[in-house]
């Protein structure tokens, strides 16, 4: 046999040496989402040097991949990844079917890390199940809301009053069909705490959250949206993992969002960028704003008054005044982040006595 055909054999068995199989990857994963991942998460864990790139290629199927590492001993060191949540999912690292050398002995990243088990929500089974359990519908969805909005939004409620167990958005992706929506959550835990979004004010809509018809897992109990924002109102909800120690450094403390106001509650609503001055010169355009104002802002409660400055330093702004500060949390939890006329409206709760003695700065 030629050198050359000898050389091509090795270098063929080399690759194959150096190849490792990745499996339950997440639909929409990119080649260099992962291959960037692997290489981050490998120097992490120092399983190679601090600036090196031990993965140096990846091809991405349906479910799988093949990633390629620089030597035989990154592949090796790379089986250690086996079970590494990456996008809600527990990737599965092992040597492809055709590996017919040595075996070697390899951890799980919960072992590599120090974990007992696989982080809540993340588990070994079958894909399509696993991606049933963490769907949820989303019903009354309104043709303004497109897939990008309602994952921004669902997924910073569920931050900002503890329904999420790691840091980041807990929704991966959303699918929007006309009056209602699915969203696909990272893990079964969160899909589960999402369905106290139910009935949670969105645009102008009252949002459904509940179970795909096609579900035939456990029946979860759960309240709704009302009852979660009045227990984190009057501080009986806290985030999960909270009480010192290494478990508090992981939990989920995001900044203030517009959906759960984390300024005292009050029962006036103060909102920016919805009007322009234009809008308060004719007193035809001023009167369609006042009335437009009292009906889309009733359907969150008493609505007691709405004052709109034409004139000062209130003048653009719009306050409402409702009969109860839960009433008043609400329509900040429906309005806050809606677009108007290409502008992002910003609602917040307003003081009370400054209201009261028309003082609107």
């Amino acid at each position: 046999m030629s050198t050359s055909i000898l050389a091509a054999q090795h270098m063929a068995q080399d690759k194959i040496n150096r190849e490792l199989f990745v499996g339950n990857t997440p639909p929409g994963t990119s080649e260099m989402l992962l291959l960037q991942f692997f290489n981050a998460a490998m120097r992490r864990t120092k399983l190679c040097e601090p600036n090196a790139s031990p993965i140096v290629q990846c091809r991405v199927n349906l479910k799988f991949a093949f990633v390629e590492c620089a030597s035989i001993q990154d592949a090796n060191n790379c089986l250690n990844m086996s079970g590494i949540p990456f996008l809600g999912s527990s990737l599965k690292v092992s040597r492809p079917s055709k590996y017919s050398g040595p075996f070697v002995q390899a951890k799980t990243w919960q072992h590599l890390t120090g974990q007992t088990s696989l982080p809540a929500g993340h588990s070994h089974v079958d894909p399509n199940e696993d991606k049933l359990n963490r769907e949820l519908f989303i019903g009354n969805t309104t043709p303004e809301m497109t897939g990008d909005m309602l994952t921004d939004f669902l997924g910073k409620a569920m931050q900002q009053v503890g329904l999420t167990i790691m840091p980041g958005n807990p929704v991966n992706a959303c699918r929007v069909n006309g009056k209602f929506a699915f969203v696909e959550l990272r893990t079964m835990k969160e899909a589960e705490n999402a369905l106290n979004l139910n009935n949670i004010p969105y645009m102008g809509a009252m949002l459904r959250v509940g179970r795909p018809s096609k579900y035939t897992g456990a029946v979860s109990a759960h309240g709704n949206w009302e009852d979660i924002l009045a227990k984190y109102m009057s501080g009986e909800l806290t985030l999960p993992n909270a009480g010192g120690g290494a478990a508090s450094a992981a939990a989920v403390v995001p900044a203030p969002m517009a959906a759960v106001p984390s300024a005292p509650p009050t029962r006036v609503v103060e909102l920016k960028n919805m009007l322009t001055m234009e809008d308060l010169t004719s007193d035809v355009d001023y009167q369609e704003v006042m009335e437009d104002t009292k009906d889309e802002c009733s359907q969150f409660g008493s609505l007691k008054s709405v004052i709109i400055p034409r004139t000062g330093v209130g003048a653009t702004k719009i306050f409402l005044e409702y009969m109860t500060s839960e009433d008043a949390a609400k329509a900040i939890a429906g309005l806050a982040g809606r677009t108007f006329d290409g502008r992002k409206v910003e609602a917040v709760f307003f003081n009370e006595d400054k209201f009261g003695s028309q003082d609107y700065s």
